[in-house]
């Protein structure tokens, strides 16, 4: 087996069920999925060399009405609530 190295001093995990239940509900004009946005704040991203990567999972089984839920894999039971547009910058700046 070999071992892949990566960058990422941790992973945030955004439920992909609630995304689409919110319908986009970020970004500028509203449009887009919490993690496409949350992937261009600075630190974060998708591949091997960002800093924190941001994975979009199936369910994390908690499905609040429209919001997103997120969890910061350095802090695993603290869970996230994001509601529809709210402040990504912010929400970036907390999970840095």
């Amino acid at each position: 087996m070999k071992a892949a190295k990566a960058q990422w001093r941790g992973a945030v995990l955004v439920c992909a069920k609630c995304s689409k239940k919110v319908d986009g509900g970020f970004g500028p004009k509203g449009g887009e999925r919490l993690a496409k946005v949350l992937r261009r704040a600075p630190g974060f991203g998708k591949g091997r060399k960002a800093a924190v990567g941001v994975v979009e999972v199936k369910c994390l089984g908690l499905c609040p009405k429209n919001a997103v839920t997120v969890v910061d894999t350095r802090r695993p039971a603290e869970w996230l609530v994001v509601p529809a547009g709210a402040d990504v910058e912010a929400l970036a700046t907390r999970l840095s």
